[in-house]
């Protein structure tokens, strides 16, 4: 499984201006609705549980939300670049500028933890955090994410 694999380039926001973690999971959302034809209330209010758990901010500028959810048939994902980083409650309670948003069926299991793992470790790669951070192009941005994958295999 690639990055690649679990999202496009048109589930990329490149440029998203918004401000607050709330907004940002409510636009998130409306996204991942689009992609997967599952109501954007019903993802919005499956990652805000997870957020309640604890934030999916997991430091650097970095945040992954996720959920699972019945009508998802594959594992996919959206991916925002913030014009402005908003606070996230992180880890290291730094403000969020990088999100990818990952769903899955709810049946997924160990592929929904292999897709978290392989998004976590492409976006500690401060290398293409950095490119990710200095395009607002989608296409770009898609090729780093898919680049990064395919050096860390």
């Amino acid at each position: 499984m690639y990055l690649s694999d679990l999202i496009t380039e048109s589930a990329i926001l490149p440029a998203l201006k918004v401000n607050s973690k709330k907004q940002l999971l409510q636009v998130i959302s409306e996204k991942a609705a689009e992609i997967s034809g599952v109501p954007e209330r019903q993802i919005f209010e499956v990652i805000l549980q997870r957020e309640r758990l604890g934030s999916t901010g997991v430091g650097n500028g970095i945040a992954i939300p996720h959920g699972k959810l019945p009508g998802v048939n594959r594992i996919i994902g959206v991916f925002a670049r913030l014009e402005t980083p908003v606070d996230f409650e992180a880890i290291d309670e730094q403000p969020v500028d990088l999100v990818f948003l990952l769903l899955a069926p709810e049946g997924a299991g160990a592929d929904h933890l292999k897709a978290l793992s392989r998004i976590a470790r492409a976006m500690r790669d401060a290398n293409v955090a950095s490119k990710i951070r200095g395009s607002s192009d989608a296409a770009a941005i898609h090729a780093f994410l898919s680049d990064a994958q395919a050096n860390a295999a």
